[in-house]
């Protein structure tokens, strides 16, 4: 009987102890700050104003047999806002970054780093642990800025008390332009395919899959809308939380097992089917926080939602507009996803005025199944999402939004 008990309660220490909360936090994004300090317009003068990149771009024109060849990855740092924290090493060392869903790779700035970016982040110190493996190879991942290169290494990874053995990552020692230096997070943990990977070996939830650490092979996101309210934003390792979400959850099947991509019905405005009519692909991306789109279909739906551009490749909106501003329904699965003005308009504070600007952005990227959009963090804040690993699939269900003080 006590050997029964004892099973029981063993049983049920492994199973709490495999569902970890990682706490996201919200803070102003790199656009946001650049704004408020004046220096936006100069700043976006010598950088790409939308900060997406294309695919399937060689990182190294170069022969450098020791150095991977990457494609670009798509991800919008100026308006990037949701990051939580991870523990490398023996000692651990802490570092912020980006969970990202669209991306494979883990990667933080290296002690050994040249870039200015470096000198304003947590840096690895793979001297200081006593769990680290050197790699001996060299990875490259491309940005819209400019090529990141570093070496790869093994580490014990902490995650909210989980602990991940051996894991492979990336230590910058080249972090290219301006825009790194402004970013409040140390790096990115990406929580893609394997196959969309530029470093060798197990991306951190294969890693946890491979160790067991999670009971099931599921992870989810909530995103808070404001950053006064606790939680702003969770990350769940190894399940669903019920009590973030209302209503039934909507599965789709993920349809090319390298993002987290899925099949759009179609998009429409005010009711009416304006766009892809005859389906489409999409990204499910907490990486990049608009909704992107090809960019005929994007200037198409500026237009009617009254967007109008600046001289800086933003979309201005009227805010005493937004109560008349159509809905925009992105149609999942044969389920409606209805978004009003004030879930894709996005406001922000200049001195004492208030400016409202479009979530929507274009960028084109070709795929064998057409091009795609990109369903970032505008969308996912109204709903919470689930990632399936083991029935390659993703979920929405409406989420529950905090009441803002």
């Amino acid at each position: 009987m006590v050997k029964l008990v004892l099973l029981v309660l063993l049983g049920w220490i492994c199973t709490s102890s495999a569902l970890v909360r990682v706490p996201l936090k919200r803070t102003r994004s790199i656009r946001s700050q650049l704004r408020a300090s004046g220096l936006l317009q100069d700043f976006l003068k010598d950088h790409r104003p939308d900060m997406f990149s294309r695919r399937y771009a060689q990182c190294f024109p170069v022969n450098t047999p020791s150095l991977r060849l990457g494609r670009e990855k798509i991800y919008n740092y100026m308006d990037a806002q949701y990051f939580g924290e991870i523990i490398l090493g023996t000692p651990g060392q802490n570092f912020s970054v980006v969970f990202d869903t669209g991306s494979s790779d883990l990667w933080v700035p290296s002690a050994y780093c040249v870039s200015q970016a470096c000198g304003y982040h947590r840096r690895f110190k793979a001297f200081e642990s006593a769990s680290f493996r050197h790699d001996g190879r060299m990875f490259g991942i491309h940005y819209g800025s400019g090529h990141l290169l570093g070496v790869m290494g093994r580490d014990t990874l902490k995650i909210s008390g989980m602990t991940i053995l051996n894991q492979e990552f990336g230590e910058s020692v080249y972090e290219p332009g301006a825009t790194f230096v402004m970013a409040k997070f140390d790096g990115v943990l990406g929580m893609a395919y394997p196959s969309l990977a530029e470093i060798l070996g197990n991306p951190v939830f294969d890693s946890m899959l491979a160790q067991k650490t999670v009971e099931k092979p599921i992870f989810s996101f909530y995103l808070s809308r404001t950053s006064t309210n606790s939680p702003q934003g969770e990350l769940l390792l190894g399940g669903i939380d019920n009590a973030l979400y209302t209503g039934p959850i909507n599965w789709l099947p993920v349809t090319a097992k390298e993002y987290w991509q899925i099949k759009m019905d179609s998009v429409a405005v005010q009711g009416v089917d304006s766009f892809c009519p005859q389906g489409c692909q999409a990204i499910v991306d907490t990486g990049t926080s608009l909704i992107a789109g090809p960019t005929n279909d994007i200037l198409n739906l500026q237009q009617l939602i009254g967007a109008t551009p600046t001289n800086i490749g933003e979309f201005l909106i009227d805010c005493a507009r937004l109560s008349s501003l159509p809905h925009v329904t992105f149609v999942l699965g044969g389920k409606e996803y209805t978004m009003t003005a004030e879930h894709y308009v996005r406001k922000e504070m200049l001195g004492d005025r208030e400016l409202c600007f479009s979530g929507f952005q274009s960028v084109d990227i070709v795929t064998a199944r057409g091009p795609l959009w990109i369903l970032g963090d505008v969308f996912l804040t109204q709903f919470y999402s689930i990632f399936d690993r083991g029935q390659d699939r993703v979920g929405f269900a409406l989420a529950k939004q905090p009441i803002e003080n």
